[in-house]
């Protein structure tokens, strides 16, 4: 199906009874895509004429749903042996977000995910995110994690990594290593991109 389609299928759910090819076209015109109406704000959503209040909220709903239905999906399936699951996953939990958040995914010792193993620990501005080490931590123990891995997002497109992010990652793997907790990767995404520092030899 076409973004075009989903989008008018969406929209006839949410407001029955009524011709929605329009609104479906005003909303890919503002928007861009399907992406980009579920990771829109809600009253932003609102501001199309003839949304309403009701579609705004199927949307997000949907996008929960979504992220949920791949976060079960790489609890069954995700290991390092399979890093470009890994690398959709985090794309489509952080790529859209409009300001920087710091995840965290707990692994057991087959370097799998554990059931509920993703966890946000901080959340900043369009540009940082602050995150503390112990923290991290503590919060790796009270789930007897094995190894991590650590996610980001770049809101201004560019997944390539700063001296900070590159100064953050080598105090996070110091403090995993005083506990012999492994950080196995840390991973920083954009819309489109994921930049992996494993892949590039950092970690």
């Amino acid at each position: 199906m076409t973004d075009h389609e989903v989008v008018e299928l969406l929209l006839t759910l949410a407001i029955p009874r009524s011709d929605v090819k329009e609104r479906a076209k005003a909303l890919l015109a503002h928007f861009g895509n399907l992406k980009g109406i579920l990771d829109a704000p809600l009253k932003e959503l609102s501001t199309i004429p003839g949304i309403g209040s009701v579609a705004p909220t199927a949307f997000r709903i949907l996008r929960e749903a979504a992220n949920l239905y791949l976060q079960q999906k790489a609890e069954d399936e995700i290991s390092l042996a399979s890093p470009e699951l890994l690398y959709d996953f985090w794309r489509s939990r952080l790529g859209g977000l409009k300001d920087e958040v710091f995840e965290v995914a707990y692994l057991d010792s087959g370097y799998k995910l554990l059931r509920d193993g993703v966890e946000r620990l901080e959340e900043g501005t369009v540009d940082r995110a602050n995150i503390y080490p112990r923290r991290m931590v503590e919060a790796a123990l009270q789930r007897g994690a094995a190894a991590l891995v650590l996610a980001h997002n770049h809101p201004n497109g560019d997944e390539q990594p700063s001296e900070q992010d590159k100064l953050t990652t080598r105090a996070l793997v110091l403090a995993a290593e005083t506990i012999q907790l492994k950080i196995v990767d840390h991973l920083i995404v954009s819309t489109t991109n994921v930049f992996s520092f494993r892949k590039a030899g950092l970690i």
